[in-house]
């Protein structure tokens, strides 16, 4: 593959002026790294910043309250990659003095950091002549040799990595890396039609040549979703809302959100289900419908905002005020609609 020149001179000429590209000491590669799995660009970025704002340095991650680091990460989604990013900060201090590893086989020793990862970092912040492959590259890579191998396979992806490293130019593997990376992000695109005649690459595209580029990569067929139908409460006592913690394990682990029960649930079933708990309800109100995609489940929501009589909590939950909510208490994504109409409401 004679990729590198064609590459690196469209990179130089158009690469998306970047925080970690400006500045792209290790720390803030890595971080921006975990932040972008699963994450777009232009999403990541005002979380990037105000990350760096609130966390600067590998010790000031190590030492933040959990709270903290589940509010700077609210939106983002995947909270085991922020909980990782913490148990890796605290084994840098502890074991490699406080410096992130420049040796990519030591950097995937840490939590949270896998092959790509540590390629990324290793050549983006150290110069280490290594690859990184995701899925950006490995459609890039599928198009240009017309390469029809499941990129689900680990032994296609090692093959294709290994390809990859053989003509990585010794002066500037970072670059070329994210070069790679930029090209499958805004030109070789992955839903709709990739934009070829804009491609660096296109005298060298196999796959263009033999029209097959809408086929490519090809992937293992997914699993199909399941779907929960669920009822949200929005519980109030006149000035705060309830909130409860979900179990330390499983789906969105200890993080917060509003009351509620796996199923559809009328506003009568809502209240005789609130009055078996010792919850008086004084008034009810439908406040509409949100579906959110997880990985592998559906949430099906079904909101309602429930005035009641101040009670008790149970053990799990707590009273808060809709400034609490804004800036002290992560939820997820998922309840960012009712979170917004609390905080919309309470003007």
């Amino acid at each position: 593959m004679a990729v590198p020149a064609p590459l690196l001179h469209w990179y130089d000429q158009g690469a998306r002026v970047l925080p970690w590209r400006s500045q792209p000491t290790p720390y803030r590669v890595w971080v921006s790294e975990i932040m972008l799995q699963q994450t777009r660009v232009e999403a990541a970025l005002p979380y990037f910043t105000r990350f760096m704002e609130a966390l600067p340095t590998i010790e000031s991650l190590a030492q933040a309250p959990e709270e903290q680091l589940l509010k700077l990460w609210e939106g983002l989604g995947y909270y085991s990659r922020v909980r990782n990013l913490q148990k890796a900060a605290r084994m840098v201090l502890e074991e490699f003095d406080g410096q992130l590893p420049s040796d990519p086989l030591l950097l995937q020793k840490l939590p949270g950091i896998g092959d790509y990862s540590a390629g990324a970092i290793a050549s983006i912040a150290y110069g280490q002549l290594v690859p990184a492959v995701d899925g950006n590259v490995l459609r890039v890579i599928s198009r240009l040799l017309a390469s029809f191998d499941c990129v689900s396979d680990t032994a296609v992806k090692k093959r294709l990595r290994q390809q990859v490293a053989q003509v990585i130019p010794p002066d500037r593997p970072g670059d070329f890396n994210q070069a790679l990376m930029e090209l499958g992000a805004t030109v070789c695109l992955p839903n709709g039609q990739p934009l070829c005649l804009t491609c660096p690459l296109l005298s060298l595209c196999r796959g263009r040549a033999q029209g097959v580029e809408m086929s490519l990569p090809v992937k293992a067929a997914k699993k199909p979703r399941r779907k929960v139908e669920r009822t949200v409460l929005l519980l109030w006592d006149g000035q705060q809302v309830l909130v409860r913690k979900r179990p330390a394990k499983g789906l969105l682990s200890s993080l917060w959100e509003f009351p509620g029960v796996d199923e559809v649930l009328s506003a009568e079933q809502i209240q005789e289900n609130l009055s078996q708990r010792g919850i008086v309800p004084l008034a009810l109100e439908a406040i509409g419908q949100h579906t959110h995609i997880f990985s592998h489940v559906e949430w099906q929501m079904t909101g309602w905002e429930v005035n009641c009589k101040s009670f008790s909590p149970p053990k799990d939950c707590t009273w808060i005020t809709p400034h609490q909510l804004a800036g002290d208490y992560a939820l997820p994504s998922a309840f960012r609609p009712f979170t917004q109409w609390i905080l919309k409401k309470s003007g």
